[in-house]
């Protein structure tokens, strides 16, 4: 049996940068088209992951920094993607 992570980065949005990120996105179509739906649904997840004892760590995801990550690292800018970047930045290997 695995061991449950202590803690996990959640791909975090800010609202004013939303639109703009959800349109850059390999999978955008896949996000709510409202911030506050997808806020809500978030927020949701997030308690639930902090009620099975694993801490959850907000990790911005702004348009232009993700972009130039993915460029680099040769990723399209979907969820797998972000998913590492969160990781990355949370193990603290900041996604350059």
């Amino acid at each position: 049996m695995m061991d449950r992570p202590r803690s996990v980065g959640l791909p975090w949005y800010e609202e004013d940068s939303y639109a703009a990120l959800r349109a850059r996105l390999a999978d955008g179509d896949k996000l709510p088209p409202l911030y506050e739906t997808w806020r809500v649904a978030t927020e949701q997840m997030e308690r639930e992951v902090q009620r099975s004892g694993v801490s959850v760590v907000r990790v911005p995801i702004a348009p232009d920094a993700f972009a130039a990550w993915c460029a680099r690292a040769g990723l399209s800018p979907d969820a797998a993607a972000r998913a590492r970047y969160a990781a990355e930045a949370l193990a603290g290997d900041p996604p350059a």
